[in-house]
């Protein structure tokens, strides 16, 4: 058996290799064998995260990546989203929220690698899976599968992006952080749909990637076909049982879900951070040598950029929330969790076969990576997910929590188990909401028909071909005589249905579904009767097969009923169309577009009326914390600030009544629809306003709405902690630190830490125990052992501070509470 010494020095060295890798400017060779990717020949067992770059801002994205690399990750990973860089057919947009280059080079900076997904279809609950609209008017076009005019844009877009990346320097061989890409997107999901002409797509897309020489390896996720020369790998809840389909190939997983996303009308997602480490240290385990979380930050859908279904928010209950701040105890569990991971990553690099599986009991297991060099590293698993084990693992009793896997860098000490939470629990919330805005004034959108882009037609015309989905807004008109009812159908997601006579006007707003079919009845009077329509799409449809084909708009028939001469179809009947809407034409929400109407003063201020516009000005809340608008009695519709599109808001529209647990057990395989919160709320109350787009005063904030609200109901406030909460065992390993500094595998002293959100301090100690405490963050009770001078203790050390850490042992209590009893701290503190 090698000696500890020898040991350290050989870890020593396997860093300094890998710090060789990272953060220099020297090429790196990027392979990979049946173990796991090759950086200059050495094996990398990497941990990576996603971050959209478009779902933030620029000034946002350095604190992401620090943020990021901080939690332990060697990689970020992130889709190209085609829509947003080729708006119009050869005309490119990478400036802004889209300079690709710069969030590149970022990661290269902070000493990351950088997964590139450029698909180019990405699904990512984008806005048509992130294929542009002008594709759709290429005659012949199919997309996704052997056609030639969509294979042709497709080759170009991919050319440009990687020609683009080349030219900065970026990929791996270059001396760039690039060391994976993707070409397609989960395709194996529908590519039966195509039969061969979907098989001799996926195998051309493969090769065309190939044939652009990055100098890195390709990967499909989701393609259990992928040629022998692109590596296939796995997305999902758990893929510790998956492997690629070639034996030469190694095991990766480019989508680990943290969360899931919110669906306008559903109920909340989480997952819990014990069942995602669960998860991830299974992984390993079994042979994983690449994860991804996706979402590691989840961000927001500014503009018009989400699908059809899909809320503003797209946080995805990710390590990192949708205003860049660290989820506890998420973020810290993971980082705990990587450090662990990476004690372990020398042995599993020097171990060549996945070792088999060492059953400890019915539902336990242990796999042991011990190399010939005497580097050795244990993982032990116990999947039951109701009951505890102890477990015999060479001659030590090792208890094992339910649902859970303890990590053994050593072979011997525990540094890690996926159930034991040690870091601590912040609880965020809005702090002190105001009104915002001076003095509202309101224009009232035109019905109908506003000024230019008007024609006429003998027929109902699909709403995407007609609006390019520049507008989610189109207006259909017709005139009629004394009808008694109208019936109509539409497939749009948001319908609003307007019906003016000669000396009343009635309004109404539906919502439908696809494929659905409204019938109401409305009162005509004699004479001429104007029936106006305004479909209002929430996005495109970000998935499935034949894309192109996806129609909104009102389509099928238009019939009158009640005739006597029975049913009167208007379908051919001339309807006249008007696309988007005026305030979008005059630019109301930018500086100098919205003084182009003639606004109502504060004391006609019109509310809870459909389609009308709103603008106030602000100032900024003070201070760096995050900065959100509360919108909770608003109804449906977009706004901005300063210009910058924030997305569609529908608060209006609450989620289900029921499937809301009190708590969520992480024990057990998760779904999405297993710990759900906020049932019975708006879908989205909050709306990020990032602080790079606010001024320190005279703020622009416009509104357009489309049901009806008052936006004097409208708030403003920052996200701050308001709860820390932290409860650690007395004998909790420490990190990877004490391993190199101290030549031990671990120490026995356990460190609980605090910190509050940077501008606050911890306001009061309002629970601490030191004995045997039970209960969760916010319910923290007395055991029946309890040290009296605990509150003492933590309210010395913490309180006036940002943070602080406390080393649990008896002696910093004064005496042993309980002699010959197992302890923990639980401490709960408020921030201010």
């Amino acid at each position: 058996m090698i000696g500890r010494k020898l040991k350290l020095l050989l870890f020593l060295l396997f860093l300094l290799l890998v710090g060789c890798c990272i953060g220099e400017v020297s090429a790196v060779n990027v392979s990979y064998d049946h173990r796991a990717l090759l950086l200059d020949g050495q094996r990398r067992f990497l941990i990576s995260g996603s971050i959209h770059y478009p779902r933030s801002t620029p000034q946002m994205w350095p604190d992401l990546i620090a943020k990021a690399k901080k939690g332990g990750l060697d990689v970020i990973q992130t889709y190209v989203f085609w829509d947003v860089h080729e708006p119009t057919r050869r005309s490119y947009d990478f400036a802004g929220r889209y300079d690709l280059p710069r969030f590149v080079q970022l990661v290269h900076e902070a000493g990351l690698f950088l997964n590139l997904r450029i698909g180019p279809y990405v699904c990512a609950e984008w806005n048509s899976g992130g294929l542009p609209v002008w594709l759709r008017d290429i005659p012949g076009i199919e997309f996704r599968t052997d056609n030639e005019p969509f294979k042709a844009e497709m080759q170009s877009f991919v050319s440009v992006v990687v020609s683009l990346m080349k030219q900065h320097e970026l990929f791996a061989q270059q001396g760039g952080p690039i060391i994976l890409a993707q070409i397609e997107n989960e395709y194996g999901n529908i590519d039966a749909a195509y039969g061969e002409a979907g098989k001799r797509y996926m195998k051309w897309a493969a090769s065309m990637a190939e044939s652009l020489n990055t100098g890195v390896p390709w990967i499909m996720c989701q393609q259990s076909d992928a040629p022998s020369f692109i590596i296939n790998t796995c997305n999902g809840f758990y893929c510790d049982g998956w492997k690629p389909n070639a034996a030469d190939k190694p095991t990766m997983w480019t989508e680990n879900w943290s969360g899931w996303f919110h669906t306008w009308g559903e109920a909340l997602p989480s997952r819990p951070v014990q069942d995602i480490a669960f998860a991830v240290a299974r992984f390993f385990e079994r042979g994983g040598s690449f994860q991804n979380y996706y979402m590691y930050h989840g961000g927001t859908n500014f503009g018009r950029t989400s699908d059809e279904d899909i809320t503003t928010s797209y946080d995805y209950n990710a390590p990192l929330d949708e205003y860049g701040q660290e989820r506890q105890p998420k973020w810290g569990h993971l980082k705990d969790l990587h450090a662990a991971l990476k004690l372990c990553e020398p042995a599993l690099a020097a171990v060549d076969d996945v070792p088999p599986s060492l059953r400890l009991g019915p539902n336990q297991e242990a796999h042991v990576y011990n190399s010939s060099i005497g580097l050795c590293a244990a993982f032990l698993a116990n999947w039951d997910n109701t009951s505890a084990a102890t477990v015999q693992f060479q001659g030590q009793a090792y208890q094992l929590p339910a649902w859970s896997v303890s990590i053994l860098p050593d072979c011997n000490s525990v540094a890690f188990n996926t159930a034991k939470v040690g870091t601590q629990t912040v609880l965020l919330r809005m702090q002190s909401p105001s009104p915002v805005g001076r003095s509202w004034q309101s224009y009232h959108e035109p019905l109908g028909k506003w000024g230019g882009n008007i024609f006429s037609v003998h027929s109902l015309l699909e709403q995407t071909s007609t609006t390019k989905d520049f507008t989610d807004y189109l207006w259909y008109s017709t005139r009629l005589v004394n009808i008694p009812s109208l019936d109509y159908t539409s497939w749009n997601p948001a319908l609003a249905k307007l019906v003016s006579g000669l000396s009343q006007l009635q309004l109404s707003w539906s919502v439908t579904g696809h494929g659905a079919q409204i019938n109401q009845t409305v009162t005509l009077m004699a004479g001429t009767n104007d029936i106006v329509f305004l479909s209002m799409t929430t996005g495109l449809q970000d998935s499935g097969a034949f894309l192109e084909q996806e129609q909104a708009g009102i389509l099928n028939a238009v019939t009158l009923e009640g005739l006597p001469s029975g049913v009167r179809d208007l379908t051919q009947q001339l309807w006249t169309y008007q696309v988007g809407l005026e305030g979008e034409a005059l630019h109301l929400y930018s500086a100098n577009g919205v003084h182009a109407v003639n606004w109502t003063s504060r004391d006609n201020l019109i509310t809870y009326q459909p389609l009308v516009w709103y603008q106030t000005l602000f100032d900024a809340p003070n201070g760096s914390n995050p900065v959100a608008l509360n919108l909770d009695k608003m109804g449906k519709g977009q706004l901005w600030v300063n210009g910058f599109n924030l997305g569609r808001y529908w608060p209006s529209l609450i989620s289900q009544q029921d499937n809301c647990p009190s708590t969520c057990d992480y024990r057990g395989v998760y779904t999405e629809s297993k710990c759900l919160s906020q049932c019975s709320q708006p879908s989205q109350q909050w709306y990020h306003v990032p602080r790079q787009w606010l001024l320190p005063a005279g703020n622009s904030l416009v509104l357009f709405e489309e049901k009806g609200g008052n936006p004097e109901t409208v708030s403003i406030a920052t996200q701050s902690a308001h709860v820390l909460c932290s409860h650690i065992s007395e004998f909790h390993p420490l990190d990877f630190r004490s391993f190199v500094q101290e030549n031990s595998s671990f120490s026995d002293k356990a460190t609980l830490r605090l910190e509050c959100t940077t501008g606050q301090q911890i306001a009061t100690i309002t629970f601490a125990s030191f004995g045997n405490p039970y209960g969760e963050c916010g319910n923290f009770l007395k055991g029946s052992c309890h040290a009296d001078t605990s509150y003492n203790i933590l309210n010395m050390v913490c309180v006036g501070n940002q943070g602080c850490e406390v080393h649990v042992s008896n002696r910093l209590f004064g005496k042993d509470p309980c002699p010959g009893t197992p302890k923990s701290l639980a401490v709960e503190a408020a921030c201010n």
